[in-house]
């Protein structure tokens, strides 16, 4: 298909969809990615804001994705307008014509797609049974800006939750790793699976009573015959649980846990969320909870025991396609040194954003900054990495001193040898430090990233 021919399509794959036609920005937005251009250069064609094509950009993605059924992104867009046209071509040569999600493809015209007139009423409804009605408080859950390929974590997280119907589900990585982003992403496209969805963001003044009220509220707006248990709050929200199909998103759960501690300990004050995700844990529902921080509860670990209720996602970085994305929209141009860039920041995407914004404002070319292993760290990467190092207990700071002053993966063992803490203690650290992902791990040996080794060394103090 030639430019035009993918804009008609994709117009009918949205009207099919949402019963409107392309408007002038999403066109603009389909036709800049079909000639590989940034967002920031259809912005700047179009006349348009940044923030808004990349808004449009999210929701086409959004929207092809679901009708296509494959992840669609700004990325690979063209080649999954190309598979579908070998697809339809492949099966055209043994029908004279076939019909995807209600669109007729012609094997013998060429004439524009014409979408079918809508079945009368009454044979819409015989063919489309009415499904029951769902209820979302979305209210707290950030606006989805651009979002880099993660296909195989959102499969991941589907079948968890979804299929297996997973009770409690983690999903936990350093800060600008996008978890926040992938949960987004999850949500839009499984919302639709439960009675009920509840997004809602810690703070560190949120205190447990608050948050039970809040979903005691929202729960008894959805069914005013029915009344949660006054005496017994926690047990008659369970109970909500287990009679309805709920999903619960606690976003920034780190702020419920102790800094200066291991990982996942929860401060004083906060033990009744501990309290109460045991019984969303051990009691049996169909509800799930999902879990978003920078380190999980120290209770919610997979078990064989609990048949697979419980689960954990360590979010890496992004893969090379997903991460060039971030570095073409932030207007770094291509180089030699892509792959190199990239590699240094594990394919985080706050950190190459920062770093790619840093290049792009001096006016530089990767291969210009990136002399001699060169590790930039932007004011705004040091902020974020400050934030978390702050968190760490003083032994987890002791232990990341000695591997940045290491320079190179160690053994278990060798720490142990090294090291004057107690060998007991010395385990604790590191199994706290691997549930923050601080600490990267490749056979038996551990190791720090080379931003995380440049920034110990240069801005923490021995």
């Amino acid at each position: 298909m030639n430019l035009k021919e993918m804009l008609n399509f994709a117009d009918r794959l949205v009207f099919e969809k949402t019963g409107r036609h392309l408007d002038d920005l999403q066109e603009a937005v389909l036709q800049g990615t079909l000639q590989r251009e940034t967002y920031k250069q259809i912005a700047k064609e179009f006349d348009y804001s940044e923030s808004s094509v990349r808004n449009a950009g999210s929701e086409l993605w959004q929207i092809l994705s679901e009708e296509l059924g494959e992840d669609v992104s700004k990325t690979n867009f063209r080649s999954a307008m190309e598979r579908l046209q070998l697809s339809l071509f492949s099966s055209n040569v043994a029908q004279d014509s076939v019909q995807i999600r209600n669109i007729n493809f012609c094997a013998e015209t060429k004439h524009p797609l014409d979408i079918p007139p809508s079945p009368p009423q009454n044979q819409a409804k015989a063919n489309n049974p009415p499904t029951q009605a769902s209820h979302h408080d979305l209210s707290e859950m950030p606006e989805l800006g651009a979002f880099y390929s993660r296909s195989g974590e959102l499969e991941t997280l589907k079948i968890w939750i979804v299929q297996q119907r997973c009770r409690l589900v983690a999903l936990t990585g350093m800060g600008g790793i996008g978890k926040t982003s992938l949960a987004v992403q999850l949500v839009q496209q499984i919302k639709d699976e439960f009675e009920s969805v509840v997004w809602c963001s810690v703070t560190p003044s949120l205190t447990f009573s608050e948050f039970q009220e809040r979903l005691i509220q929202f729960f008894c707006t959805l069914e005013s015959s029915e009344s949660l248990d006054a005496q017994s709050k926690p047990l008659g929200l369970i109970k909500y649980l287990q009679k309805h199909r709920c999903l619960v998103v606690l976003d920034d759960v780190h702020h419920l846990f102790s800094n200066g501690e291991l990982a996942g300990k929860y401060q004083e004050g906060d033990e009744d969320y501990r309290s109460f995700l045991q019984q969303v844990e051990k009691l049996s529902h169909q509800s799930c909870f999902l879990l978003i921080g920078w380190e999980a509860p120290r209770e919610v670990a997979p078990d064989s025991r609990n048949n697979g209720a419980i689960q954990t996602l360590p979010l890496g970085g992004l893969d090379g396609a997903g991460a060039w994305e971030i570095l073409r929209d932030y207007g770094v141009p291509e180089a030699e040194n892509d792959s190199a860039l990239i590699q240094r920041y594990q394919g985080n995407p706050f950190w190459l954003k920062s770093v790619a914004t840093l290049i792009h404002d001096l006016g530089e070319s990767v291969s210009a900054v990136l002399l001699d292993d060169t590790i930039l760290l932007p004011e705004s990467l040091k902020e974020s990495l400050q934030q978390q190092w702050n968190r760490l207990s003083k032994l987890e700071q002791e232990v990341m001193f000695q591997l940045a002053d290491t320079g190179m993966p160690v053994t278990l063992a060798k720490l142990i040898q090294t090291h004057t803490i107690d060998p007991s203690d010395v385990l604790n650290v590191m199994h706290s430090l691997s549930r923050r992902c601080w600490v990267e791990k490749r056979d038996d040996r551990y190791s720090l990233s080379v931003v995380m080794t440049q920034y110990i060394k240069s801005f923490i103090p021995l």
